[in-house]
């Protein structure tokens, strides 16, 4: 293969990297990932060597990665404060190793030396599911633009994700790109792979009308708030009187059993604030036969820094009809909530004063509240299916608070809830979203946004959400299932069957 060929391949490479981008929110155009990753198999296939390979998954993962994350440089420059080519270097950075791990998923499978059609179109889809999945695993995790997102939540394909969670989905995706990268190669026989690809995604649209939980009870009302509080007003001490008055006023015009407020919405101490303000938050909830969830910095009494870091949390509180309960965030934020290897960073928290909290254990209960078990998670948190599974089957609803004001009007918001129609679809349950500046909204148990807030307004979305009980296979199983199925792909794959002469299996 002459080199420039191979630059060609690169450059489209990476162009159908940004293109694949389009499959995920805000534009859900779920069918052209399938494609994209079609063309990048066809050029993994005709790749000369392993190295060529992972050059080729390296470069459509920069593209994919530049287009799809851009939001990061607006927390760094617009609102962290970090000067323009220090944030742009950051993201290039960023972006290059998440790159790694499609380029990681090319340079194996084209390791392997495959010689069936069928077990290397099955190894593509178990490769890049891994890859996915370990791209969650590591350095805490940043599982952000995982490829079965971007079939979330109409396409066929996201029937799967109540049985393998959004990593199987991602590894079916790939596959059945795999399929139609087969499908334009003469040799084989197309008519099976066409009729396999077509099963697939038959076989996904029956799993979306299969019911999977059950509902529980009558549904509650809810009114979601969101303060719209600019970012870099929220934490100045002058702005501190209009935010405690703002969300004051929207929980006293909802009349719903369950008021929902964003994550710290009030940016102070628990302590530090007036016990008549939350007895005021406190009576009105029980006026309404129910409870109110709000979100503050809790710092326990006597606390010497458990769990790491300065011995504070990002805590979400119940007040009203039910006894006080409290959730403490446990997955946090890198450098943002944490700091990790504090013998280098540790000069951050003398920057940052808020960027070191504690972290709030995994085995936490769900919330009693409203008449309903809610499973709380908190910003970051319901980018990981696994953790949120942890408070089910026994919750009933979900809810999500977060501060998305960080991304600006980037596109972060928009993917942010995708994540979230993912969560709703794994687990059955309807998912809440109180955002400070959006998008706040009401997702059903099949991952459909219901109800959504105009976002950047100050406003309140009342609507209704209904308790679901039961368990999904993947409640149940978690990433096992995908991860067992990928196990078993890749030892097959290594097999001398596999490698050897019969390439028309």
């Amino acid at each position: 293969m002459s080199k420039n060929t191979i630059r060609t391949q690169l450059s489209i490479s990476f162009l159908i990297g940004a293109l694949t981008v389009l499959g995920f929110a805000p534009f859900y155009l779920f069918p052209i990932p399938l494609f994209t990753l079609a063309l990048l198999c066809h050029f993994w296939r005709r790749s000369a060597t392993p190295f060529n390979a992972a050059l080729l998954g390296f470069t459509f993962g920069m593209g994919m990665f530049s287009a799809g994350v851009t939001w990061i440089y607006v927390s760094l420059h617009d609102f962290g404060g970090m000067p323009m080519a220090a944030a742009v270097i950051a993201l290039i950075v960023l972006c290059a190793y998440l790159a790694l791990f499609p380029a990681a998923a090319g340079w194996i499978l084209k390791k392997l030396r495959i010689a069936s059609p069928s077990v290397w179109l099955l190894a593509a889809g178990a490769l890049w599911g891994l890859s996915d999945w370990l791209r969650s695993v590591l350095f805490t995790g940043f599982p952000w633009l995982t490829l079965g997102y971007s079939q979330a939540p109409q396409s066929p394909l996201a029937g799967f994700a109540p049985v393998t969670g959004v990593y199987g989905v991602s590894m079916i995706l790939v596959s059945s790109s795999a399929l139609i990268c087969l499908l334009f190669e003469r040799e084989f026989r197309q008519k099976k792979y066409l009729f396999t690809l077509l099963a697939i995604w038959v076989t996904g649209f029956g799993l979306q009308h299969i019911q999977w939980t059950k509902p529980q009870g009558e549904p509650v009302t809810v009114s979601l708030l969101q303060g719209n509080i600019s970012q870099d007003l929220k934490w100045r001490a002058d702005q501190l009187v209009s935010s405690l008055e703002r969300y004051a006023a929207l929980t006293l015009e909802s009349k719903s059993r369950l008021i929902v407020t964003p994550e710290i919405s009030i940016p102070l101490a628990r302590d530090e604030v007036s016990s008549s303000y939350l007895a005021q938050l406190a009576t009105h909830a029980r006026q309404n036969d129910g409870d109110i969830l709000v979100g503050m910095v809790e710092v326990p009494r006597g606390s010497s820094g458990g769990s790491g870091g300065n011995g504070y949390y990002n805590s979400m509180f119940s007040f009203g009809a039910s006894p006080d309960q409290s959730y403490r965030k446990h997955h946090l934020v890198p450098f943002g909530e944490f700091i990790p290897l504090k013998f280098l960073f540790g000069w951050v928290t003398e920057v940052f004063p808020l960027s070191d909290f504690s972290r709030g254990g995994l085995d936490q209960k769900p919330l009693n509240i409203a008449g309903q078990r809610v499973a709380v998670n908190i910003c970051y948190e319901d980018v990981f299916g696994e953790e949120i599974i942890q408070q089910l089957p026994q919750a009933t609803l979900l809810a999500n608070v977060s501060n998305d004001a960080w991304f600006g009007r980037s596109i972060g918001p928009r993917q942010h809830l995708q994540i979230s129609q993912m969560r709703a679809l794994e687990t059955g349950r309807y998912m809440l979203r109180a955002t400070n500046t959006g998008v706040t909204a009401i997702i059903n148990e099949r991952g459909k946004v219901l109800q959504e807030a105009e976002v950047f307004t100050t406003t309140a979305l009342h609507g209704i959400a209904q308790g679901f009980t039961g368990a999904t296979p993947y409640v149940r199983f978690g990433n096992s299932l995908m991860l067992g199925l990928a196990g078993i792909i890749l030892l097959i794959a290594v097999l001398p069957v596999s490698r050897g002469r019969r390439k028309n299996l």
